[in-house]
């Protein structure tokens, strides 16, 4: 056998071992976004939370997300000791629930929300997602 001959019977065999290796590598790419994308979805608890809603905003350079901030409220613990104010944090993907939060800012409200286990980055910064959002009377 020449060497010509020798060379060409090994190349086949480096192109399948590379093709089965591409292969391999891009069906785990495909099973970790899958397992990433479902671990994004999964609700791990939802409710709701009321107080004065203080600050709503449009942020983000590439991906414009829904933001803002409820105050719920701190606590008289009596004798003088006041327990400090706490900040809800949240984010929406939905516009019209934006829109009609810029109209109840500075009011009492009731946001329905759901928290996920992790947020995709184009969702929002926070992973709580208001769902609902009512005045309250």
């Amino acid at each position: 056998m020449s060497q010509e001959q020798a060379a060409n019977s090994l190349a086949p065999k480096k192109k399948n071992k590379f093709k089965r290796f591409a292969l391999f590598f891009l069906l785990f790419v495909i099973l970790f976004l899958f397992i990433y994308y479902f671990i994004c979805g999964i609700t791990y608890s939802e409710g709701t939370r009321s107080g004065v809603l203080i600050k709503v905003s449009k942020k983000g350079y590439v991906f414009k997300t829904f933001e803002g901030e409820l105050n719920i409220g701190g606590v008289n613990q009596g004798e003088g000791t006041f327990m400090p104010m706490t900040i809800f944090k949240f984010s929406t993907t939905k516009k019209p629930i934006y829109d009609s939060m810029e109209n109840y800012q500075g009011h009492k409200v009731v946001l329905k929300y759901r928290q996920v286990v992790k947020n995709f980055f184009w969702q929002g910064e926070t992973d709580y997602f208001v769902d609902h959002v009512s005045l309250v009377k």
